[in-house]
């Protein structure tokens, strides 16, 4: 008896998968909108909730820069609670979870109050909205991630992989975009005390059409279903830790380089820029939005080029680039707008190779039954120590007006992660997921 074929995207992957991995990228980009936002804006915003100092004006944008790393810190904690709860309840279930999550913190930071108003308490509730995104966001890539590798067809998992930085990369863009509109739309002032508030407002909004998408997907665990049928133990929290270190450890050393690589790139430079180089601030978030468009584009290349030639080669593509090439390149930029373009785009090509494959290699490195806890944590732990600090790091580093410091930082964590890719890593593209 003939069977009717199954309906195929362009790209060959059954439409059944695509509506999977629509679930997962729509939801990621609602959460990363909103917690890039704050990084898009702080230059706007943190004069109105941290008081100045009245011997250096960059003491509020170090409070916010500081607040920024806090946020981090929640992160391993998401990815521990949340990752444990969608290996016994769901990847969906968690999913749900942090979209709801992130949406509040980001109306509670659009909300938050001026210093002027009400005084030490409108820090105080900047740092509780943070913390509670941060929460959110380390649960997110905890689920997400192994929901989109899972939903993968065989052959494909870079490729569905690079969806996660796909979507974290359209809502960047859209934070990005929309803090370039505001900020050429609106006067300094205006910006300043009403117009950074916008988009949190605006994020907190789209975070219910996130949340109606994601409950429309369908559950990739199946030990989730044979837990609910009473047919294995529900994991322990750290049973990927007791079981599987090895596994846990190579993930902290095969994230050290890419998380400050990460969020120098897509984050942090344009105001990097600002502070080193006088760079202007409206033209420093068009260069950032063109950067990250491109390097939007790039990671399903990127991934599907890692199905057919492997992962490690394009993790020590990436550590080798990022040895060699942070010194000379910040050590490039003036204040002419090509000057920035050309240093962000050189540094997304060599990341790229990084954060495409990043969920696939995390994942492959864990069986199901713990995989979202065990891939979630130790990311989350290392992105907080690293990528979260690197903002504070080369703001303080300008403050002590030693700003040449921060690419030899970045070349060294890259030389570890190097050594971790050539002599640790295994390589995963066609191992069968366990």
């Amino acid at each position: 008896m003939a069977t009717s074929p199954v309906a195929q995207s362009p790209l060959g992957i059954p439409k059944s998968r695509v509506r999977q991995l629509m679930a997962a990228s729509i939801g990621n980009v609602v959460e990363w909108y909103d917690w890039y936002a704050y990084t898009f804006l702080a230059i706007y915003f943190s004069a109105q909730v941290f008081p100045k100092s009245a011997d250096n004006d960059l003491v509020p944008l170090l409070s916010t820069f500081a607040v920024f790393a806090v946020g981090f810190f929640m992160r391993p904690l998401g990815g521990l609670l949340v990752g444990a709860f969608a290996d016994r309840y769901g990847r969906k279930a968690a999913m749900t979870f942090t979209i709801v999550l992130m949406g509040a913190g980001s109306l509670l930071v659009g909300l938050t109050p001026t210093y002027e108003a009400v005084g030490v308490l409108a820090p105080i509730i900047l740092t509780l909205a943070r913390l509670i995104q941060g929460l959110s966001v380390g649960g997110e890539f905890a689920a997400a991630t192994t929901f989109l590798v899972e939903s993968a067809p065989p052959g494909r998992r870079g490729l569905f992989s690079s969806f996660q930085y796909v979507s974290t990369t359209i809502g960047q863009l859209l934070a990005s975009g929309l803090a370039a509109l505001l900020a050429s739309a609106l006067l300094e002032p205006d910006m300043n005390s009403y117009g950074w508030r916008i988009p949190f407002i605006v994020g907190a909004v789209i975070s219910l059409v996130g949340l109606w998408i994601r409950k429309g997907a369908d559950e990739t665990s199946a030990v989730a279903e044979e837990i609910k049928r009473g047919e294995t133990e529900r994991p322990k929290m750290f049973d990927f830790l007791i079981h599987y270190p090895k596994s846990a450890l190579t993930i902290v050393g095969i994230t050290i380089a890419g998380t400050v690589a990460y969020y120098t790139w897509t984050s942090f430079l344009p105001t990097y820029a600002q502070l080193t180089v006088n760079f202007d601030k409206a033209d420093s978030l068009k260069v950032g939005t063109i950067s990250l468009f491109f390097f939007m584009i790039l990671q399903p290349l990127l991934g599907m080029l890692s199905d057919r030639v492997g992962r490690r080669p394009l993790l020590i593509a990436f550590g080798l680039g990022f040895m060699i090439l942070p010194v000379p390149l910040l050590g490039l930029l003036t204040d002419s707008f090509a000057s920035l373009l050309v240093v962000q785009l050189v540094g997304m090509v060599f990341l790229g190779c990084f954060t495409s494959i990043s969920a696939a290699v995390n994942s492959e490195l864990f069986p199901t039954k713990v995989r979202a806890a065990g891939a979630g944590f130790p990311y989350s732990l290392t992105v907080a120590l690293f990528g979260g600090t690197a903002p504070l790091i080369g703001t303080a580093l300008q403050d002590a007006k030693n700003p040449g410091l921060f690419p030899w930082y970045m070349s060294a964590l890259a030389l570890i992660s190097t050594l971790v890719y050539v002599f640790v890593l295994k390589e995963t593209k066609d191992q069968p997921l366990r």
